[in-house]
């Protein structure tokens, strides 16, 4: 492994502990942190039990060879964003206090797929653009 990846692993493991930190200095000002503990607890036990083996099942069964990692990597970024997108979601009818949840949250979800799939979409596309350059490299 090259000293430019190490160097930048050891520095992105630095910014995620930082966050982190951030993360569980900001629980002190949350009125019973106990809910946010269980909130975390049941994503990590619904991603572990649901969206990963969904993910590679379903890349599995539908997408072959070099396809496989990307639509597998979208495909979690997806369930992730879905997951994080489930409470404003599901929430019941009209508030009462409309400054609540002020947003069009299924719209917003809706064009975050998008979003992604458009990332992978060009993802798949360079990597076919690269391979092809190679192909053509290597019969000069």
């Amino acid at each position: 492994m090259s000293t430019r990846v190490t160097v930048f692993r050891v520095v992105a493991g630095a910014a995620g502990l930082a966050l982190l930190a951030q993360g569980v200095s900001l629980l002190r000002d949350v009125p019973g942190p106990g809910g946010v503990v269980v909130w975390l607890a049941g994503a990590v036990a619904l991603h572990d039990a649901l969206i990963a083996p969904l993910v590679l099942l379903i890349g599995r069964l539908v997408v072959r060879g070099t396809l496989r990692g990307p639509v597998r990597g979208a495909l979690l970024v997806a369930g992730a964003l879905t997951l994080v997108a489930l409470p404003p979601l599901l929430r019941p009818g009209p508030r009462a206090n409309p400054t609540v949840l002020p947003l069009d949250y299924p719209r917003n979800w809706l064009i975050t797929l998008a979003a992604v799939a458009a990332v992978t979409v060009v993802d798949v596309a360079a990597r076919a653009v690269r391979r092809a350059r190679r192909r053509r490299m290597s019969m000069s």
